[in-house]
């Protein structure tokens, strides 16, 4: 009878011990044929690469950094120019020189090794498909500071200012113009504004795109290793974030012509992007900001300078800080002698610790917003910037001068 019993204990154990056995390997093959599963399971931020490509190379690169758990997230901005050490040709070149429509995975993989960070998951839109997605969320709110019209012979470009609503074709146009004159840092600066609409329009538009024939067409105009449920599943996730708290960081260096090339070096070797990433990344997991406030401020750049490009830099720096930019371009004027920092927020404490960033005290304070309904325009009036920030030339690329 004991060894009767014995058996039967041992027959228990071993039942209980393979049913463990067979639980984590279920959990286990779950998460590795789920990856979103993983990522929130072990609580990591997920990391998504966007491209909009043009004529097979990226018009705009950009990683999208999410941690489902404060429900913030971050982007970076990849320009094409950046100068690395390329592992694939063993060379300095850009790193759009590796980019293959075909075959994404070696351009991730640069990506990676740039901002020290693993990428998840990998989503390409050439023009034409953008237009269809944009379509298909009916269309993408931008908000444009000047009107903008061109006369070609092609065909004209159109943009009225405020608050603009672009269907398809009008953001196929939008993201790929270019000027002669136009500086190189407005036109990258237009092209990150687009995303930012883009991303948030996907965000609200997301249950008509779970639609079964919406899907389905939708899945076929986008290139991904994704198949169509993770990639529901993941913008279910990126459904929750609050795009008004969301910048784009851009990826800055020095500016190198190497073999006839236009190259960007990155500072320090590259350290300071990286370490960048990873303040960033603390940013976002972290649970509670103390005493700071929860709002992000806006602020416009304009260059009352002669010196080309000097907004666009100054408003990378800027948002280093955790500043939205939301417009850059050219005062009124190329001959203001002194930096001037204009409040629109009514918030004295905040203008004064803006202006820290770059030592400068010279703050003029606008007068608040009208009462008057007839007087607002509401067109504009969700876009007004906290602060207006036109740089002088005693601005000397950091800190005002004195």
């Amino acid at each position: 009878m004991r060894k009767g019993k014995i058996d039967a204990s041992l027959f228990l154990l071993g039942a209980i011990l393979l049913a463990l056995g067979g639980g984590v390997f279920v959990t286990v093959y779950a998460l590795h044929a789920d990856p979103i599963e993983g990522s929130l399971a072990g609580d990591r931020v997920i990391n998504t690469l966007f491209v909009f490509e043009g004529n097979d190379k990226p018009l705009g690169t950009y990683v999208l950094m999410y941690y489902p758990g404060t429900r913030r997230a971050a982007i970076f901005d990849i320009p094409g120019e950046v100068g690395l050490i390329l592992q694939k040709i063993n060379r300095v070149d850009r790193i759009d020189t590796v980019y293959d429509p075909q075959r994404i995975a070696t351009f991730e993989n640069e990506i990676e090794r740039l901002l020290g960070i693993d990428i998840g998951f990998t989503f390409v839109l050439d023009t034409s498909g953008l237009g269809k997605v944009v379509d298909l969320v009916e269309g993408v709110d931008i908000f444009i500071p000047s009107p903008v019209e061109i006369y070609s012979e092609a065909a004209p470009i159109l943009f009225p200012s405020g608050i603009t609503r672009l269907d398809g074709d009008k953001a196929r146009t939008y993201v790929t113009y270019e000027l002669p004159e136009e500086n190189h840092e407005i036109v990258t600066f237009r092209r990150q504004r687009f995303f930012l609409g883009f991303i948030k329009r996907l965000g609200e538009q997301n249950e008509i795109l779970k639609h079964e024939f919406i899907t389905q067409f939708y899945q076929n105009l986008i290139k991904t290793g994704m198949n169509q449920r993770i990639r529901t599943r993941l913008f279910d996730e990126y459904a929750g974030i609050d795009m008004e708290r969301v910048n784009i960081q851009s990826v800055g260096g020095n500016i190198r012509e190497i073999s006839g090339k236009t190259l960007l070096f990155p500072y320090y070797d590259g350290n300071l992007i990286k370490e960048i990433v990873r303040q960033t990344l603390g940013g976002l997991t972290r649970q509670s900001e103390g005493a700071f406030t929860d709002r992000v401020f806006t602020v416009e750049v304009l260059n009352g300078t002669a010196t080309v490009g000097l907004a666009g830099r100054t408003a990378e720096l800027i948002r280093g800080f955790g500043y939205d930019v939301i417009s850059i371009g050219n005062a009124d004027r190329s001959d203001y002698g002194e930096t001037i920092i204009i409040d629109r927020s009514g918030n004295e404490n905040m203008v004064k610790t803006f202006g820290n960033i770059i030592r400068c005290t010279n703050i003029r304070f606008e007068a608040a917003q009208s009462d008057n309904f007839e007087e607002i325009n509401l067109q504009n009036l969700e876009y007004r910037s906290d602060f207006i920030l036109i740089i002088g030339n005693d601005f000397k690329g950091r800190y005002v001068d004195g």
